[in-house]
């Protein structure tokens, strides 16, 4: 173990979030597991604050199985599994304890609760892109931080949004989601103070160019505080925003 994830599990402890027998079995197990096609890093939430995430496309049932029970034989809670598909879940069901989204292609293994802390807003513009939505409300809800949702606020009817504005306003963190020209995250990040992840969706006819038209429009943002994820990156948004939300000091 390095010296700063071993700081950083003896801090764990200290605070009481760790108890001493955790941190010593921690100290005393390897790294990683090799497990012939994947190498499991068990020292991820020491160093990053969260267990690895297993992604679930190109994976057989049988290696998604394995990772989650190399995870869990460590006490690894709330493990996510991305982009996992109905039909491969239907394999996992019931091998392990697991809530899972289909709308989202998100499971959570070996679920646990825990208390959920600041605000997170994920905002969409249309009831297409609810799915990208998901992927990031439930990405943050399971690593631990309060979301709100204001779902189809598109700026096609801007008075939807306005309505929400409260919900925007009280938000550490916000994840603008939209296809078609993404003009979402624009709009928002013009009306609050906090971060905004904007997230572009493949949704959207033909000039859309699976997603890269709205890619492209968020990229040339006016409005100051906006940053971009990949076409579709729900997951990759909700792990941010629940970092953004973590930090101290923010209000």
């Amino acid at each position: 173990m390095e010296q700063r994830e071993l700081l950083a599990l003896l801090e764990r402890v200290r605070s009481g979030s760790a108890s001493p027998e955790e941190a010593a079995a921690l100290i005393g197990s390897p790294a990683y597991e090799d497990l012939g096609y994947a190498r499991v890093d068990h020292h991820r939430a020491q160093r990053q604050g969260a267990a690895e995430v297993i992604f679930g496309q190109g994976k057989t049932a049988e290696q998604i199985a394995g990772i989650v029970r190399s995870m869990m034989d460590r006490g690894t809670k709330n493990i996510l599994i991305t982009r996992l598909s109905p039909e491969k879940e239907a394999l996992l069901r019931g091998r392990f304890p697991c809530r899972y989204s289909e709308a989202a292609q998100l499971a959570v293994a070996n679920p646990a609760k825990r208390p959920l802390t600041g605000s997170v807003a994920v905002v969409s513009a249309g009831t297409s892109d609810l799915a990208v939505c998901e992927e990031a409300a439930l990405t943050a809800e399971a690593l631990g931080s309060k979301v709100e949702r204001v779902y189809d606020a598109g700026v096609a009817g801007l008075h939807r949004l306005l309505a929400s504005l409260e919900v925007l306003e009280r938000a550490r963190c916000i994840v603008a989601v939209a296809g078609m020209e993404g003009a979402l995250p624009s709009v928002v990040g013009g009306l609050v103070s906090c971060p905004v992840i904007a997230v572009p969706t493949s949704v959207g006819y033909g000039a859309s160019l699976g997603g890269l038209a709205a890619l492209l429009s968020m990229l040339n943002s006016c409005a100051s505080g906006v940053s971009v994820v990949n076409i579709d990156n729900g997951f990759g948004a909700g792990f941010l925003a629940h970092r953004i939300n973590q930090m101290e000091g923010i209000q």
